[in-house]
C-alpha cells in the first residue's frame, strides 16, 4: 500500500511520501538504539517535565491536530479534536504517575533486603492503526517514554502526516533525538525491524492477521509483545434496564468513530421481553443520524476510512442478508462521493455469517435476542473475541454474573466500552493479550528484575 493522504470524504489524493531506504532505516534504527542508552539514565523529574509539555501543545494546537485527522481517515473534526485532547490526559496522567509506579516494590522475604525493580527494555516498536490517529500511538507512547524506553512507530500507511505529526510533537517538548522516531515503512519490512537485535519489543494494534505476523516475530526472537487486535463487543441490554438510556447509548456506541473502532459496541443482545421496542427505537435513532462532511459540526457520522474498507463491509453486509438476516434500516453505500455507509441495522442473524462471526468494521449493528441471562452470556461468548462488553441491567445478580462470565477484558456496566488511562485495556481470546494503560500498562516493556540482598558479617 502506498505511503499516502487520501481523503476519505472525497476520494481525492491530498499527499503521497516515499517510504524509508534501507540505508535511512538503518540510520533511524542506530539513533535509536544511542538514544536508549542516554535516555534511560535521565530522571522521572525531566521526563515529566517534556511529557506535560508534550501535553499542553496538544491541548493548546488540537484543533490543528484534529483537522490532520480528519483528513486523513474520516472522522468527524468534533471527535478528533477531542481526541487530541485525550492525548494531552494520557501524557499529562503518566508524565504524573509513573515514578510511583515503577517505584520499587518492597517483599518482605528471609533477605536482608529484597525488592522490585521496574527498569526499561529499549527500543519498542509500535505498529498502529488509522481509526485512531493519535490515541493509539500516545497511550503506547506515554508511559513507554516516561519508563525509559525509546519508541519506534510504524504507523498505518493511510496516517503519515499524524504519525510525522507524532514525531514532531515529542521533538518540540524537548525529548531528546531518537527517542520517538516515525518510520515510513510498508507492512513488508515490519519483521526485519522486529528481527533487528536493537529492538527489545514490539506492541500492535490492528488485525488479527497482521497480530499473528507480529506475535510469530516477536516469539521467533525471544521478544516481549503486546497485541490488541479486533473485537466483536456485546451490547447486553436486559428488561430492568433503563430502556431509552441504553438505546442512546447503543447508537453512540455503534456508530462512534463512524462505526470502526475495536471496542465499538458489534452485536446487541436484548433479552426478548423488551427486543421488539428495543430494535424499533435503535433503528429510529440509527435511521436518523446525519451522514455528511466530517468539517460540518452537524455531521454525526462520517465516511469510512478507504474505499477497500467500504467495499468489504457492503460485501459482509450482503452476504448475512443473502443467508437470511433481515435489514431494518440502511444496509448499502450511500450514493455519493467518499467512503460513505449508510447507518444499518440488521436482525436474524443466521449462524455462520459474516455479521455472526466476524468483526464488520463500520456502522452496522447486528442484534440477537435472549431468552434470559444465561442465554444473553452464551451469545456474547459465542465469539473468538474477547475484547470489551457493555451490559445493561438494574438486576445486581445480573450484574454479577455478566461480570463474571463474560469471557472479555473488560466488562462496563450500563456504560458503553471506553478506554481511560486510569485503567488497563487490552482483551481475551482472539482479541490479543498484554495489556494498556492504567499501572498494568506502563510495567509492560519494563523489566521486573528481582533483587535480593543478604547483608554477611
Amino acid at each position: 500500500m502506498a505511503i499516502a493522504t487520501i481523503n476519505p470524504a472525497t476520494g481525492q489524493l491530498e499527499k503521497s511520501f516515499e517510504p524509508l531506504s534501507d540505508a535511512q532505516l538503518e540510520v533511524k534504527l542506530q539513533k535509536a538504539a544511542d538514544a536508549f542508552s542516554r535516555y534511560r539514565k535521565v530522571p522521572f523529574a525531566e521526563r515529566a517535565r517534556m511529557m506535560l509539555k508534550a501535553a499542553a501543545m496538544l491541548e493548546g494546537e488540537k484543533e490543528n491536530y484534529g483537522r490532520v485527522m480528519t483528513t486523513e481517515m474520516g472522522k468527524t473534526f468534533r471527535s478528533a479534536v477531542d481526541e487530541a485532547a485525550k492525548c494531552a490526559w494520557v501524557c499529562r496522567y503518566y508524565a504524573e504517575n509513573a515514578e510511583r509506579f515503577l517505584a520499587d516494590e518492597i517483599v518482605e522475604t528471609t533477605a536482608s533486603r529484597s525488592y522490585i525493580r521496574y527498569q526499561p527494555l529499549g527500543p519498542v516498536l509500535a505498529v498502529m492503526p488509522w481509526n485512531f490517529p493519535f490515541w493509539q500511538v500516545l497511550r503506547f507512547a506515554a508511559p513507554a517514554l516516561m519508563a525509559g524506553n525509546v519508541g519506534l512507530l510504524k504507523h498505518a500507511s493511510i496516517v503519515p502526516q499524524s504519525a510525522l505529526l507524532i514525531e514532531e510533537l515529542f521533538r518540540k517538548a524537548g525529548f531528546p533525538e531518537g527517542v520517538f522516531q516515525t518510520l515510513l515503512i510498508g507492512s513488508q519490512k515490519v519483521d526485519r525491524v522486529l528481527g533487528d537485535p536493537r529492538v527489545a519489543a514490539a506492541t500492535l494494534t490492528g488485525s488479527e492477521g497482521a497480530g499473528v505476523e507480529v506475535g510469530i516475530g516477536a516469539a521467533k526472537r525471544i521478544k516481549k509483545v503486546v497485541l490488541e487486535l479486533g473485537g466483536s463487543d456485546p451490547f447486553i441490554v436486559m428488561p430492568s434496564a433503563n430502556l431509552e438510556a441504553a438505546v442512546a447509548t447503543a447508537v453512540k456506541a455503534r456508530v462512534f468513530n463512524n462505526g470502526q473502532s475495536c471496542i465499538a459496541a458489534k452485536r446487541f443482545i436484548v433479552a426478548e421481553a423488551i427486543a421488539d421496542k428495543f430494535e424499533s427505537m435503535f433503528a429510529e435513532k440509527m435511521a436518523a443520524l446525519r451522514v455528511g462532511d466530517p468539517f460540518d459540526e452537524e455531521t454525526e457520522l462520517g465516511p469510512l476510512s478507504t474505499a477497500e474498507g467500504l467495499a468489504d463491509l457492503d460485501r459482509d453486509v450482503r452476504k448475512t442478508v443473502e443467508a437470511g438476516a433481515e435489514v431494518l434500516t440502511g444496509g448499502k453505500p450511500l450514493d455519493r462521493p467518499g467512503n460513505f455507509y449508510a447507518p444499518t441495522v440488521l436482525t436474524h442473524i443466521p449462524k455462520g455469517s459474516p455479521a455472526h462471526k466476524e468483526e464488520l468494521f463500520g456502522p452496522v449493528a447486528s442484534v440477537f435476542r435472549a431468552k434470559d441471562v444465561d442465554d444473553a452470556i452464551r451469545i456474547a461468548n459465542d465469539s473468538r473475541f474477547g475484547l470489551g462488553a457493555s451490559a445493561w441491567t438494574n438486576d445486581k445478580n445480573e450484574r454479577e454474573r455478566f461480570i463474571n462470565d463474560l469471557e472479555t477484558g473488560m466488562v462496563f456496566i450500563n456504560r458503553m466500552v471506553a478506554s481511560d488511562p486510569r485503567i488497563p485495556f487490552g482483551g481475551v481470546k482472539w482479541s490479543g493479550h498484554g495489556r494498556e494503560l492504567g499501572v498494568h500498562g506502563i510495567r509492560e516493556f519494563t523489566n521486573i528484575k528481582t533483587v535480593w540482598i543478604e547483608e554477611l558479617k
